[in-house]
């Protein structure tokens, strides 16, 4: 049996209307999800103004030619140094259905990294209909490449560059983890110590038929392209997977899929409802040390 056969397809058996609502994260909640996008643009602000209060440093840098191949750095003060050690990293990939946001509204953990000495980049990367999902694959990854052969340059430990992400961003998080899934297209290698993935989806066929599908133009075989549940996941790196318990059962079925699909090829995976939370705000966790996801992703460093 393949590793495509042996997946849970109950998606297939669904109405379009069906898997319309499953695909849309914000049926749970009531269908207005825009209080959360500008909790989102307000905490941002606030985390850069409070970093830079206490010493930290922000910078742009740019991983490539195109408009929105830039990332955003903050570097933790001298004083939160380790032992001159340089700092660790999270790279954080937003969500947004590959549609949505930018990482100037993804900047809310940063104050949190920069008090623990760990440095934080919030990735861009460009939107559908401009570009398709394998495209942004190859960005990141393009993104992550040029963290890496830079990272000794900006004080930053490569052996520790931990990438998360959120909805889309934790789709596109798996593909940048994994190791060989798309050429880096950028002429060099990379690996990340860990990936935390929240509130993901792993596998992309189900969204065709859906209003989501509309931008992203996926077709059967390109979907499969693009679906981490549906490549080699031998050689994953260390992960933690979890979602809102306010979410749909595909969003929560795919993560776990996909949590059970890493631990099968020996990959060290936990996986972990978060109560009281939704699609939207679960991220807001990342890098609280008081909550159970950024108590998680906190000790990868």
């Amino acid at each position: 049996m393949t590793r495509a056969a042996s997946l849970d397809l109950r998606w297939q058996d669904m109405s379009p209307a069906e898997r319309e609502r499953e695909y849309s994260p914000s049926s749970c909640i009531g269908g207005n999800y825009q209080p959360f996008v500008t909790a989102y643009k307000t905490r941002s602000s606030d985390a850069r103004t409070q970093s830079l209060s206490e010493g930290a440093t922000w910078h742009t840098h740019r991983y490539g030619d195109q408009v929105a191949q830039q990332l955003a750095l903050c570097m933790p003060p001298p004083s939160r140094a380790i032992a001159s050690r340089p700092a660790g990293l999270l790279v954080f990939i937003h969500g947004g259905y590959w549609q949505e946001l930018s990482a100037q509204d993804s900047l809310f953990p940063a104050a949190a990294c920069a008090q623990r000495g760990l440095a934080f980049a919030a990735l861009d990367y460009t939107l559908a209909p401009a570009a398709s999902v394998a495209d942004m694959v190859l960005e990141c990854r393009r993104a992550l490449v040029w963290l890496f052969h830079h990272a000794q340059a900006l004080g930053v430990d490569a052996s520790r560059i931990v990438v998360a992400g959120s909805s889309a961003g934790a789709h596109l998080a798996a593909m940048v983890a994994l190791p060989g899934a798309l050429p880096d297209g950028a002429g060099g290698s990379f690996a990340v110590r860990a990936a935390v993935l929240v509130s993901g989806i792993y596998e992309l066929e189900p969204l065709i038929g859906t209003s989501i599908n509309a931008a992203l133009a996926l077709s059967p075989t390109s979907a499969r392209q693009v679906s981490p549940a549906l490549l080699p996941l031998r050689g994953f790196p260390e992960t933690w997977v979890c979602w809102g318990a306010v979410e749909t059962e595909e969003f929560k079925r795919q993560s776990l899929e996909f949590a059970h699909a890493l631990n099968a090829v020996g990959t060290p995976c936990a996986s972990f409802e978060v109560p009281q939370r939704n699609h939207f705000d679960v991220i807001m966790d990342l890098a609280d040390a008081s909550t159970r996801l950024g108590a998680a992703t906190l000790a990868l460093f």
